[in-house]
């Protein structure tokens, strides 16, 4: 496993399973998509507000982004969504 952050990012959707959240995440500052997967649904986010994320890559036969931590990104919350 290997570990990944990202700064400056919005939640494009949130879809809830039985075991775990999936969150659709841009990155407004390389306009990149990401899946984030939550295997320990505790991650809350709103719409408006800008994201520091991070967690672990785990790839077995698929990739996963698998969310450990996040945080409002103050640096970057003055910035228009």
């Amino acid at each position: 496993m290997f570990n990944f952050s990202a700064n400056n990012m919005v939640v494009i959707n949130c879809k809830e399973l039985d075991r775990y959240n999936i969150f659709t995440m841009k990155d407004l500052d390389t306009n990149r998509v990401y899946l984030l997967y939550d295997f320990r649904k505790k991650h809350v986010f709103k719409r408006d507000k800008i994201y520091c994320v991070s967690g672990k890559v785990n790839s077995a036969d698929k990739l996963y982004l698998v969310l450990e931590n996040s945080k409002e990104d103050i640096k970057h919350s003055k910035t228009a969504i």
